[in-house]
């Protein structure tokens, strides 16, 4: 039994916690919202662990996790650890640690994939940082990771660091499947042929080299709505695939479909795109070509 402290109860620190404490271990959590925190607060979550503390950090990326672990580190002491869960860009990582340092108090980044799903199925983790840090809460990411060995869920990715950018890629990778799955249904409606898009889709979760988790969500996504009428085509990114594509470039490596894949992302906020309706103007100006005018006697 490891204690562990996690600050942050939403989607996926609920669920971690859940995990944690069926398998044995004892986790005090801290969460703004009182209906689901262990504690009233930050330096009362600290005050119930026992030294050497460890405290896993789930809030979002950016200034509230610097806050965090800055705060954290006027409470802890010489010995605990920090680890951060959260999907904070990698390049948060060495400063963190680095202000850590100086009170003598250890860091650890974790990418962490599983999503809401995770409670059930374990999480894949990504691990940057010192090999003795990561080998005394081994216990915690033995329980948190899927069943299996220990290879096929977790990995020591290396350096402070090296767990965000990890998970930074897998993203990046995430938003490339997705946007091919979505291509190719796309393409299934369009045709007058296939009259049922959702059972060729379920047909390919069996035998065939597309077969994937995110195969199976879509089909299950298309249980409930076998047409997707209930939801718009806007879509949101969480700024790992911007990172991805940025890290690409700094290490010329070529990456066309995840920066397709992030780009096209935009495209889905744009109801009527500036750069098309150039498109369009050009098309007009140098070929004829019709347009269609905006206003009430649009599409004529």
């Amino acid at each position: 039994m490891v204690q562990l402290g996690l600050v942050g109860l939403g989607k996926m620190g609920f669920n971690m916690r859940a995990r944690l404490r069926e398998a044995g271990h004892d986790v005090v959590g801290y969460d703004r919202n009182p209906e689901v925190s262990d504690t009233g607060s930050l330096a009362e979550l600290v005050q119930k662990l026992d030294a050497p503390r460890a405290v896993w950090i789930m809030v979002p990326a950016g200034e509230p996790t610097r806050q965090t672990v800055h705060e954290l580190g006027e409470l802890l002491s010489d010995g605990d650890l920090v680890i951060d869960g959260g999907n904070s860009r990698f390049t948060d990582d060495k400063a963190n640690a680095a202000h850590l340092a100086t009170k003598k108090i250890g860091y650890l980044d974790v990418g962490v994939s599983g999503g809401v799903w995770g409670l059930a199925n374990g999480y894949g983790l990504m691990v940057g940082g010192d090999a003795e840090q990561v080998e005394r809460v081994m216990p915690i990411f033995d329980a948190l990771r899927p069943e299996g060995p220990r290879e096929e869920g977790f990995a020591h990715a290396g350096s402070v660091g090296a767990g965000h950018f990890a998970k930074m890629v897998h993203n990046g990778i995430e938003y490339g499947l997705m946007q091919a799955y979505a291509e190719g249904f796309e393409l299934l409606d369009a045709s007058e042929m296939v009259t049922d898009v959702p059972a060729v889709i379920k047909a390919w979760q069996r035998g065939t080299v597309v077969r994937s988790w995110l195969l199976d969500l879509l089909v299950k996504a298309l249980d409930e709505d076998p047409e997707l009428d209930d939801l718009t085509g806007y879509v949101e990114d969480s700024g790992e695939g911007r990172w991805t594509v940025e890290e690409a470039i700094n290490h010329a490596v070529p990456a066309p479909v995840i920066s397709a894949a992030l780009f096209a992302r935009f495209a889905s906020r744009q109801t009527n795109s500036p750069a098309m309706r150039a498109v369009a103007a050009l098309r007009n100006q140098f070929g004829g070509h019709a347009v269609h005018k905006a206003g009430p006697s649009a599409g004529n």
